[in-house]
């Protein structure tokens, strides 16, 4: 629906498309979709792989005997996202990562929906930093800034999500309200 709704509003309220420009857009996103499907074709394997050598369970134990407690443990979880964030497109880092850290989120305790929203607000941090925030380069393009000064725009906000990421990261009741309060937990 939202791509319908964008190609209406691209090609009848801003005409910023003509049909004529419809092979050339088509073609740039069955390149940019094919990619992607490349991209998550292999984290699914890699997903795969890692689950039938047993490298979850074996994370699990090897982190659990180092003595991590939950909090020390959200912190590496925090460090490994935003920095694979800044590197790599969202979705694929979601796939190749959270089958590893899922298992001993909850041997520790951790509440996966906790989980969840701490990989969601890092992985939207990464996407609004360089080199490869998708968010970053759309906001370039909008606002028809260099990236150069679009990034210096975004740097108080980026601070505001991290600061707002160690929020969550210590108070989980923060990201569980809503469930909890939907679901009586």
């Amino acid at each position: 629906m939202s791509a319908v709704y964008a190609f209406i509003v691209a090609v009848f309220i801003y005409k910023d498309l003509g049909f004529k420009d419809m092979p050339k857009v088509l073609l740039s996103a069955a390149s940019m979709s094919s990619m992607l499907l490349y991209i998550i074709t292999n984290a699914v394997l890699f997903s795969f792989l890692l689950t039938s050598e047993q490298v979850p369970q074996n994370l699990t134990a090897w982190m659990i005997g180092l003595g991590l407690t939950s909090v020390t443990f959200l912190i590496f979880v925090n460090v490994l996202l935003l920095a694979a964030g800044n590197f790599m497109e969202p979705s694929s880092v979601l796939l190749i990562t959270a089958p590893l850290l899922f298992p001993v989120a909850m041997e520790m305790g951790i509440d996966p929906i906790h989980l969840g929203v701490l990989m969601t607000v890092n992985m939207e941090i990464g996407m609004i930093t360089p080199p490869v925030g998708l968010n970053l380069y759309v906001a370039s393009g909008i606002s028809r800034l260099g990236l150069t000064e679009t990034t210096k725009a975004c740097a108080p906000w980026i601070l505001v999500m991290i600061l707002y990421l160690m929020l969550i990261t210590y108070v989980p009741a923060i990201s569980l309200w809503l469930p909890n309060l939907l679901y009586g937990g």
